[in-house]
């Protein structure tokens, strides 16, 4: 039994803080959890093969991107697709690939100034190591043709061996190309850097969108050899409008494109500030719902009853009416009489006569009833006044009624 009434009679075992440190715990891993469930897609690597601006394989742009970043020149990667058709002083280099980008292109409002890259390669992923290409090969003609037909129906591609040196409007250059250099041909394009056999690069005649055929003067492959960065470096200059101008490399044909994530909306501007102010009322309503113990208390009665009710009330009356220096006198003349009752005092000694029984009563070296006496025959001058002379007398009394208590 005495078991029993010992752990029926036990407290809680969470106390206080284990209780907040587990709700702050609690809160904190929510937190964290939509943080992740909003930004994850955002924080896996795109670093994977294939020609897009993200890809360090041979088939890759991000060196061009890194090319274009030491010379100088503003350059970002977009995941936006309205930046291509909004940004009209802003170079756009789109990478293509054979495979599904038909439709995209004959959708999009492409405004200059724009480079469009044709594919050549194509390549499988190593299993084991994502960001590289285990095998590359040469595109069949036809898979270009299906992509660059967007742009003329009639076009065609070639592949031809490199000559000698390349002439263009912004210079003269060795590139390096090998026996497969990828050429175009078509009637309704404007021939920027024509070769035997085709063109090169070649411009839509009615936008500033230039078509480059070979890509292995841009991919990563193609950037190792000197001549090929110089003759890109010279190209993007001369397509843009200005030495200042900014150079976009597009990623969303690529599948990078940012959806739109009402989780980051609410933690991005304009909303975070919105968002913040929510928080903190969240936080102030938890608190406020953590501190309060036990049911509300209940209305209490608008006058209370009793004796205590009666003091205060009584001492409310006396404050409001600004009388408690005048309690002086009335004060002595209780602590006279209490004192005298403590210690058995004759009734019939006068004032005179008790005041001095008093003072013999005290120790030599303490404070006489006579010089307290004095001090409360009238009116005190302050509230502060009274109450130090009367914690005076009240500490006296104590000292005199100690014994006889």
């Amino acid at each position: 039994m005495a078991e029993a009434r010992q752990v029926g009679g036990g407290g809680s075992p969470f106390s206080g803080n284990v209780v907040g440190i587990i709700l702050g715990v609690s809160g904190l891993a929510f937190l964290f959890l939509m943080v992740f469930i909003a930004w994850g897609p955002e924080l896996q690597s795109r670093d994977r093969a294939g020609p897009h601006p993200y890809s360090t394989s041979a088939l890759g742009y991000q060196g061009l991107f890194r090319l274009l970043e030491a010379r100088g020149i503003p350059v970002t990667i977009s995941r936006s697709a309205r930046r291509l058709d909004t940004e009209y002083s802003t170079l756009k280099i789109l990478t293509l690939t054979p495979y599904g980008m038909e439709a995209a292109l004959e959708e999009m409002d492409l405004v200059g100034p724009a480079l469009v890259v044709l594919p050549k390669w194509g390549g499988y992923t190593d299993p084991q190591k994502p960001s590289w290409q285990e095998e590359t090969y040469i595109l069949r003609s036809e898979q270009v043709e299906s992509v660059l037909q967007v742009f003329d129906s009639d076009a065609g591609i070639w592949r031809l061996r490199t000559p000698a040196s390349l002439k263009t409007p912004f210079g003269k250059f060795d590139a390096v190309l090998g026996d497969d250099m990828q050429v175009l041909r078509a009637d309704s394009l404007v021939s920027i850097v024509p070769v035997a056999g085709g063109d090169l690069i070649a411009k839509l005649p009615d936008r500033d969108v230039y078509i480059l055929a070979d890509p292995d003067l841009l991919n990563t492959s193609g950037l190792a050899e000197a001549e090929n960065a110089r003759f890109t470096l010279a190209m993007v200059n001369w397509i843009r409008w200005g030495s200042d101008d900014a150079v976009l490399l597009d990623a969303t044909l690529h599948g990078f494109e940012r959806s739109e994530n009402l989780l980051q909306m609410v933690f991005d501007i304009p909303f975070v500030g919105a968002t913040l102010a929510a928080l903190a009322a969240f936080l102030m309503i938890g608190w406020a719902g953590a501190v309060r113990f036990g049911a509300p208390l209940p209305e209490e009665r608008a006058f209370a009853l009793g004796k205590q009710a009666l003091t205060d009330n009584t001492a409310g009356l006396i404050a409001m009416g600004r009388r408690e220096t005048r309690l002086a006198p009335g004060y002595l003349s209780l602590i006279r009489r209490a004192t005298a009752k403590a210690v058995g005092a004759p009734r019939s000694l006068t004032e005179t006569e008790l005041a001095q029984m008093f003072d013999r009563m005290g120790a030599e070296d303490a404070e006489k009833f006579t010089q307290l006496e004095a001090s409360l025959h009238q009116p005190a001058a302050s509230r502060e006044d009274l109450m130090d002379k009367a914690r005076r007398l009240w500490r006296w009394h104590k000292e005199i009624t100690h014994g006889h208590s």
